[in-house]
């Protein structure tokens, strides 16, 4: 049994939410919340938090056992920029691109 847990426009650049990505995929699900609690990237946290909501999607709709379940896919894809301005010099205006992301985590028994 799939079970999938989504989060969308979180601010965290897809390049960046990728190299997290990697090294959890394919992982047993308690493996991968704990090599998630010890890196110190942004990323981590945030894919940490949406790991344990697919846990907890699979544990409560489908009654999954908990210690069975891993990884089955995971991808992190490019959302909109949210467009800021930041003031130059003689009245000109340059524009800065913040990056967001849509994050998915599908986990199977």
């Amino acid at each position: 049994m799939e079970t999938t847990a989504k989060l969308r426009s979180v601010r965290l650049s897809a390049q960046k939410g990728r190299l997290v990505a990697d090294q959890i995929r394919g992982l047993p699900v308690d493996k991968a919340i704990n090599k998630l609690l010890f890196s110190p990237k942004k990323a981590a946290t945030i894919i940490r938090q949406l790991l344990e909501s697919a846990v907890a999607n699979a544990e409560h709709n489908n009654g999954a056992d908990i210690d069975e379940l891993k990884i089955s896919s995971i991808f992190v894809d490019k959302a909109t920029f949210m467009p800021r301005s930041s003031a130059r010099a003689k009245g000109r205006g340059n524009r800065i691109m913040k990056p967001t992301c849509h994050i998915t985590i599908t986990v199977a028994d």
